[in-house]
């Protein structure tokens, strides 16, 4: 089994490889630094040396963030959408793969609540992050639709594990230094998955295809995530902040502007449920992830 992965060095892409390896399957990976191939994407094609490719795994990207200068703005359609192209263009070069594993982002469904969406749901991002994924999405497809490629795209909400960077590593850190606190009871459910399972999905979906969302099935609210992590950190219970008064100091930041770390769009967010309906990705092959509240209960972050 040959397999060329893209963003072996970014947070997923280590657990990717790290699973892969476990298998005894041949990796070549492409990225700027520490990579087999080193090429910037964004920038130009690979020049891929591999010959018949059983599988590629798309996962390099420009992660969710926000963006504060127009040259933010456009690094997500640089990274997410050219370097997609590039890849592409790299591969007509070398011989098409069998399969191609894309991840995505549930950013594309462009929501901020709801519950238990569906992949056929529509497409409504209006952010540059869930805009760009989007594109790189359809890009892929039709590309695997020409080539006759078995292809498999994943929309992945927030990812747990070691060292996890964005909102959860910013939880964390949090609760270490004692200033974090729930709002309005913490009640909120957000759809989250563990990185080891979603590369341990890969192996089990790729040689199939489709679209799927991937969650740990649980959809832990804020106040039992939080509580998990606390008594993981031999930390005290987060303190609860009224829904009403947080909705105040949103008002505020929104007048102090990006000098505040909280406004009304940041209140709404964490005090709104979103969640994702997963059972499809369960057909294939009674594929079971673990709780990501058990796992923060026997491990580390």
């Amino acid at each position: 089994m040959k397999i060329l992965l893209t963003g072996s060095n970014g947070f997923l892409g280590k657990y990717i490889c790290d699973h892969m390896k476990l298998k005894n399957y041949e990796i070549t990976t492409v990225g700027r630094t520490n990579s087999n191939l080193i090429c910037d994407l964004s920038k130009s094609k690979p020049v891929i040396d591999v010959r018949f490719i059983n599988l590629v795994i798309h996962s390099a990207g420009k992660a969710h963030s926000v963006p504060k200068t127009e040259t933010e703005k456009q690094e997500f359609y640089e990274v997410n959408v050219n370097g997609t192209e590039n890849l592409l263009k790299g591969l007509e070069y070398a011989g098409v793969p069998q399969q191609f594993v894309f991840i995505s982002s549930v950013s594309v469904y462009g929501l901020e609540h709801g519950r238990f969406i569906t992949e056929n749901y529509p497409l409504l991002a209006r952010d540059h992050y869930g805009l760009s994924k989007i594109a790189a999405e359809q890009l892929i497809l039709d590309w695997c639709g020409q080539n006759h490629v078995v292809c498999t795209v994943l929309r992945l909400p927030l990812l747990v594990g070691a060292n996890a960077p964005g909102n959860l590593g910013a939880m964390i850190k949090a609760i270490k230094k004692g200033y974090y606190f729930n709002i309005g009871g913490g009640v909120s459910r957000k759809s989250m998955i563990l990185a080891q399972d979603v590369a341990r999905f890969i192996t089990l979906v790729a040689p199939i295809g489709g679209i799927y969302n991937l969650t740990d099935g649980i959809h832990p609210n804020f106040r039992e995530l939080s509580s998990a992590l606390s008594v993981k950190k031999n930390k005290k219970k987060p303190v609860n902040l009224p829904l009403s008064l947080a909705k105040i100091l949103g008002y505020m930041g929104d007048l102090l502007g990006s000098r505040s770390p909280i406004n009304s769009s940041k209140v709404n967010k964490i005090t709104s449920t979103l969640t994702f309906d997963d059972s499809k990705a369960r057909t294939i092959h009674n594929w079971k992830p673990q709780s990501v509240l058990e796992y923060l209960k026997e491990n580390s972050l």
